[in-house]
């Protein structure tokens, strides 16, 4: 089984790639169904076919499904939800806030992901597509297990012979609910959710971008957080390429070099992953149809459900008051490092070889002390965080 999400800014052809990526799969062989986490669909669109939210099948190896988060949450959260709204109520919450406030937050994130490693799980699909929700959102319904199971935590936090005396108390107030068991059964879930997601056996994670400058910032900042949280990232698409030799009219030349120089950043920032390239089309494209010439032009060849790239793309490990950032460049000559750091942007040159990364907030407000470069490998060291000086 193989569970593969595209994350992307919105705007860049996220939900074409998914889809065409899904069509190519399918005509491989492979069982195949995307699935839409966005609460704005489009999916149905890229598709030109209506979908629900159960799977719908498409053609004979590929179905397509809108996850209705409502629902899910109903489902998944429902009995504990009328529990706290009803304590919250009797507290003098106005009852419309109760209902809001009854949800812990990101669980609707939660419950997205439950579905599909639901999905996963019942082995009905040899492959899974995500067309996630723009990269802001996306990073945050990834981060959402560690955030759950916290707010879990403290709700469990209690000593066990408290919790043996609370349990049948609860239940006595509201028969219908028990929220500890609920509560159990959702954090079990979640913690083989993550298990799940960062199993690269299992799951991939692939950037969309196109060839602009604000578009390939967030791309950056995307890979640097699923790094982070050890989600695998195995290759980029890039989207929306003008042909160079195809532009016509000096607007469109001009538009067509300024890409060309965003393009070599693109494999520049991104290596040592696969980079894919799709250019611009010049028509609307929608059906089963289309998606296959665009999954065929992406891939050629290529089994797209694959696990395209394994290992570390950045590694930061902690080492006494210090943080270290390791980068594999095995492509990179071995000469002088130059390093500056402005904000979040650290700012590395080899040789010829020059990288523009985007820090975590962990490394963001250190000062680095030092880059060492040796065995194909960009060690960054980081120092204690600068105090403020009080007035």
């Amino acid at each position: 089984m193989r569970l593969i999400l595209y994350l992307g800014k919105g705007g860049v052809g996220k939900t074409t790639t998914a889809a065409a990526t899904a069509v190519r799969a399918a005509e491989m062989g492979y069982r195949t169904l995307v699935v839409s986490t966005d609460v704005a669909h489009s999916l149905a669109d890229a598709l030109d076919a209506p979908l629900g939210a159960l799977p719908t099948k498409l053609t004979d190896k590929l179905w397509g499904q809108e996850i209705n988060v409502l629902e899910e949450v109903r489902e998944h959260w429902g009995q504990l939800r009328v529990y706290l709204s009803t304590l919250l109520r009797r507290r003098g919450v106005d009852e419309v806030a109760a209902e809001e406030l009854a949800i812990i937050p990101g669980m609707e994130e939660v419950v997205s992901l439950l579905h599909i490693r639901r999905q996963a799980k019942e082995g009905e699909f040899d492959v899974v597509v995500v067309d996630a929700a723009p990269t802001g959102e996306t990073v945050r319904l990834l981060t959402m297990p560690e955030t759950f199971q916290w707010y879990a935590a403290r709700v469990m936090d209690w000593e066990p012979g408290t919790l043996k005396v609370a349990r049948p108390l609860v239940k006595a107030l509201i028969p219908a609910t028990d929220m500890f068991e609920t509560i159990e059964r959702l954090t079990k879930g979640v913690e083989a959710l993550r298990a799940t997601l960062t199993d690269p056996e299992v799951s991939s994670y692939r950037l969309v971008v196109n060839p602009e400058r604000m578009v390939i910032k967030e791309a950056q900042r995307a890979a640097t957080y699923l790094s982070l949280f050890g989600y695998p990232v195995d290759g980029v698409v890039l989207n929306r390429v003008l042909p160079i030799e195809s532009a016509e009219g000096a607007f469109m030349k001009e538009l067509a070099r300024i890409q060309q120089g965003y393009r070599q950043q693109v494999y520049d920032i991104f290596q040592p992953l696969p980079i894919w390239e799709g250019p611009h089309y010049a028509r609307d494209l929608a059906g089963v149809k289309d998606l296959s010439e665009v999954g065929n032009r992406l891939f050629g060849d290529t089994d797209p459900t694959k696990v395209q790239f394994t290992g570390k793309t950045q590694e930061i490990i902690r080492e006494g008051d210090e943080y270290i950032m390791k980068l594999p460049l095995p492509h990179v000559e071995i000469g002088k490092v130059q390093m500056v750091k402005r904000g979040d942007e650290l700012f590395i040159e080899i040789g010829n070889f020059r990288r523009d990364m985007i820090l975590p907030m962990a490394l963001a407000e250190r000062p680095a002390t030092k880059a060492l470069f040796r065995n194909g490998v960009l060690e960054v060291r980081f120092g204690p965080a600068e105090s403020l000086a009080l007035e």
